[in-house]
């Protein structure tokens, strides 16, 4: 009898303590210990699943964010809570502030800038009371159709990857969580779930998984999201090489990766693989964990691990403490910041006889339909639904001095009137992957006509707006219109005729044609999707209260059809509403069916972009890393030291113009030719100076890492880099060096890989 009251009164003590056991940063390790196996199944799967709890209620904490984990509340582990996206917050029932897009700010190429404007991001994501904001999206920009270039950085890796961590530092630096998306090799939207990016070992590593390796050494994510496609004919969400040996063990990524909202097709495989939390989660995966456990499918230890990673991440969530956030983001504040910020990555393209900036008091003939419904941002995942502002063209001009033709003014304003509502009737029916009607274009010739004689110029605003879940069409987003053509060369040829110039404003979320009509234009102005302040930061640029000082983060081709990856990219036009996203979904077997929708084949390797235009020596509308200033530089007095791990380039950049401006200096090298075949020109650092006035001048210091000079062997399975002479190129752009430097590797280089990700369908 004594000996039986002993052993209640143990079990007592032991169920008082995990009664009294609560999370900290310093007893994960017991939490999980007391956590039941449904527990731990519930907070892998994400708060869509009907879970222990019995509810699945995706917004109890946000409405109309992306999701959520699952709360153990016995033992005092708060939710996460996730939101879009990359441009803002994408939630319901608040205003949000509509952030650049991912595209202009890689155009700034401003680390400093990019970070700041993050931070702005992160503070808002906090007060409304989001813990992790999934981007930024760091794909690289294989092909210029692809829908979701908006968000995406570049076509380089380091590029992408110094990007991606200034975001990633800016967000986190408020006290949330950032999510750096889609790892890895998403790169087309039509058929996402099931498309297999069939891709060699050496592109994977020096171009597709360098960029997120690159953002993981200068900066420290809670989260990474896995994608949805298969790579060499493995789901990414279920790859343990991917998000096991090469993300943890090569490089040693302690935080916790979250699946693309439905990706996967077996929770046990996922978990296993390293991915932690599934998202939106249902409950056929959180039964499939449990299950598997129990027959011994799936090991404990994983779901431990998992479960540890996610309880890390629950320790920094705005919950944790008792949900202290004020539900009032600094709105006003934040407005003011995108308005500054925008022109960092504005690309001034052409400005024959410095047209630009004009005069304050100019009156201007503003046409097109885009400056009357500008583009702030991209659609899915970056959509803003209830944006705090959005200037368009008509204000931010008169805002900023200038005076609009009335005529033109008024009847735009009646045009759009009937266009916009042509278009709610017609976007009705239209699913939310799918582009929307936007208003057509209009070509009042008798205005045209007399506004030339009156105005000082003409302003031409074009846009595009795409996004998530569909790639874009060639013909009707990638050329320009008959109604965009016929504008054009009606505004063009009445200007023209009266000596007046013509100003073309670019409000799009990628490239698109510039041969067809760029020799109509006296200026061309690349604004990307500013956000909401975009019609000001235009305005402020074109009037010379700010300028322009972006370069490009991609190449425009002269011809689509001379993209390195044109024939190896989907230009599949389907049904007017049918699902891209969807578009022959299979499952968890990869069909090897129909080219560039079941597979795509990246037989162009390594040389995607520029690495591809400078070695072929093919011809370019506008090279990477081309953007014109308001004023003129010079280079001089380049050096070269060796610092150890790194080599440091520095040289003096000298503003020789007229007006002040900033300049941003490209170091590109050239390997020796022993050793593996290699690009004519890799990008290897850069550096933005500050505002220079006329006459001033700045030494610049660009720290270039040594293992970045090497590329991968795939038959050692390791990064190698011979000795020798790599010729160090300050350049303005990749087709345009202005000063060269060698520097002596004394011995090779070699770091030793995994041999993983191998894939059966190419031809190593």
């Amino acid at each position: 009898m004594k000996r039986t009251i002993i052993v209640w009164a143990l079990l007592m003590t032991v169920g008082s303590y995990a009664q009294n056991l609560k999370l900290t940063a310093d007893n994960v390790d017991k939490i999980v210990e007391a956590m039941t196996l449904e527990e731990k199944a519930a907070i892998i799967v994400g708060k869509g699943a009907v879970a222990f709890d019995g509810r699945g209620k995706i917004y109890d904490y946000v409405a109309g964010s992306a999701g959520a984990t699952n709360p153990i509340d016995r033992l005092g582990v708060p939710p996460i809570v996730y939101a879009d996206g990359p441009s803002g917050l994408r939630i319901d029932n608040k205003q949000t502030t509509r952030f650049p897009n991912g595209l202009l700010q890689a155009a700034s190429w401003n680390v400093a800038a990019i970070e700041s404007l993050s931070e702005a991001y992160g503070s808002e994501a906090k007060a409304l009371g989001v813990d992790v904001v999934l981007g930024p999206g760091i794909n690289i920009q294989r092909n210029p159709l692809c829908g979701r270039n908006f968000e995406y950085l570049s076509e380089d890796p380091l590029l992408s990857g110094l990007t991606a961590a200034a975001i990633v530092r800016g967000i986190q630096k408020a006290g949330v969580g950032a999510c750096p998306k889609h790892f890895a090799v998403n790169n087309q939207e039509l058929n996402r779930l099931n498309n297999d990016s069939r891709v060699s070992q050496r592109t994977l590593r020096e171009v597709y998984l360098r960029n997120f390796e690159i953002m993981l050494r200068h900066s420290d994510p809670r989260f990474i999201m896995s994608s949805y496609n298969f790579i060499n004919g493995v789901t990414a969400s279920e790859n343990r090489d991917l998000l096991t040996t090469i993300l943890r063990e090569e490089w040693h990524f302690n935080g916790a990766v979250v699946s693309d909202w439905g990706a996967g097709y077996d929770a046990a495989k996922m978990v296993s693989a390293g991915n932690d939390n599934i998202q939106h989660g249902t409950k056929s995966a959180y039964n499939r964990i449990i299950e598997s456990v129990n027959n011994g499918t799936l090991n404990i230890d994983d779901v431990n691990t998992s479960v540890r990673r996610l309880l890390r991440a629950a320790v920094q969530a705005i919950r944790y403490d008792g949900g202290n956030f004020t539900d009032n983001p600094p709105l006003d504040r934040n407005a003011l910041i995108v308005r500054e910020q925008a022109p960092e990555g504005f690309v001034l393209l052409k400005n024959k006889d410095n047209i630009l900036p004009l005069s304050k008091g100019d009156r201007l003939a503003l046409l097109g339909t885009t400056s009357y419904d500008f583009i702030h941002g991209g659609t899915g995942s970056g959509f803003i639904h209830n944006p705090y502002r959005s200037v368009c063209m008509p204000e931010g001009l008169t805002d900023a001095g200038f005076t609009l033709d009335e005529e033109l003014h008024r009847y735009y304003l009646d045009y759009m009137q009937g266009e916009l509502k042509r278009c709610e009737k017609v976007n009705k029916n239209v699913p939310w992957c799918c582009e929307k009607e936007r208003a057509m274009e209009a070509v009042p010739r008798k205005l045209i006509s007399e506004a030339a004689k009156r105005d000082r110029a003409a302003v031409i605003t074009l846009g595009r707006v795409f996004g998530e879940g569909m790639d874009r069409d060639y013909y009707h987003s990638y050329l320009l219109s008959d109604g965009e053509m016929a504008l054009l060369r009606a505004v063009s040829d009445a200007f023209h005729r009266e000596g007046k110039p013509l100003i073309v404003v670019l409000n799009v979320g990628g490239i698109v044609d510039m041969t067809m009509w760029q020799d109509m234009a006296d200026a061309v102005l690349l604004c990307w999707q500013p956000g909401e302040e975009g019609g000001h930061s235009v305005a402020d640029v074109l009037a010379g209260d700010q300028f322009p000082s972006g370069r490009l983060p991609v190449s425009i081709p002269v011809r689509y059809e001379d993209d390195p990856t044109a024939a190896n990219f989907p230009r599949i036009k389907a049904d007017k509403y049918e699902n891209y996203s969807f578009y022959r979904y299979n499952g968890a077997t990869p069909h090897y069916d129909v080219p560039n929708v079941d597979y795509t084949n990246y037989e162009e390797g390594i040389y995607v972009g520029y690495r591809y235009y400078t070695t072929r020596n093919v011809a370019v509308a506008y090279p990477f890393g081309f953007g014109l200033s308001y004023t003129t530089f010079d280079y001089k007095d380049m050096k070269v030291k060796d610092k150890g791990d790194a080599v440091e380039v520095s040289l003096t950049v000298v503003n020789k113009g007229a007006r002040a401006g900033k300049e941003v200096v490209q170091i590109y090298c050239h390997a020796p030719e022993e050793g593996l075949d290699k690009p004519v020109r890799e990008l290897k650092g850069y550096a933005k100076t500050s505002t220079l006035q006329p006459g001033e001048q700045e030494r610049v210091t660009v720290s270039i890492e040594k293992d970045l000079l090497a590329s991968f062997d795939e038959s050692a399975s390791a990064w190698v880099a011979p000795k020798g002479v790599y010729t160090l190129v300050a350049a303005r752009d990749a087709d345009t060096p202005v000063l060269t430097a060698g520097y002596k590797l004394s011995k090779p280089l070699r770091t030793d890989c995994r041999n993983v990700l191998r894939g059966s369908f190419i031809d190593q």
